[in-house]
């Protein structure tokens, strides 16, 4: 099946998208129940506001790079981080541009322009987005409204012994009932 950027709506093979936009769904819900009082701590971008617009040089129509990203002190007892992106507006259902995970306790922030490598040293190692490609893809909505894009940063109360290259539901799979807070970061973008 060849998959198309999140602005179509068109695919190759017999795959619909109402079934790949179930199975991250429902794991997506049990997470959630399971994690129940998950405490929050702060996370912002120096590129964009929370609920703000995403700057053309971290989209499909700049450079396509990751933004700078900063969080405060995450629950006690964190060993370790990870990160989702996606656009829960795509035309076939949440669209993934970035996942990362590895990410030791002591971090703080990551910096704009992350390499688009397996392993980041001293980051992490990154998973595989719905573009097919390793590290961050950033917004490349159909012309239209606006599209939310959600930077999710998780505290885990365990190392995940993921190896690189794995997708969101992996993810989400992997760290289900190790997660000790939750912080999220929205932003939007709209194709002119």
């Amino acid at each position: 099946m060849r998959r198309h950027p999140e602005g179509s709506s068109q695919w190759n093979g017999t795959s619909s998208c109402a079934s790949r936009a179930i199975l991250p769904a429902l794991v997506g819900l049990l997470i959630l129940a399971a994690w129940g009082s998950a405490r929050a701590f702060e996370f912002q971008s120096l590129a964009f506001s929370s609920g703000g617009e995403i700057p053309v040089k971290h989209t499909c129509d700049g450079p396509d790079v990751s933004p700078a990203l900063g969080w405060t002190d995450p629950p006690a007892g964190t060993k370790e981080f990870a990160l989702i992106t996606d656009d829960p507006d795509a035309p076939g259902g949440t669209w993934v541009h970035w996942v990362l995970y590895g990410m030791p306790p002591t971090l703080r922030k990551l910096s704009e322009g992350l390499p688009a490598t397996d392993t980041v040293a001293d980051i992490g190692r990154q998973g595989v987005n719905d573009f097919r490609r390793v590290g961050y893809r950033g917004p490349c909505p159909p012309r239209g409204p606006a599209h939310r894009y959600f930077f999710r940063l998780y505290a885990l109360d365990a190392q995940i012994t993921l190896p690189p290259r794995k997708v969101k539901v992996d993810l989400l799979k992997a760290i289900e009932g190790h997660v000790l807070g939750r912080a999220e970061l929205l932003g939007r973008y709209q194709r002119r």
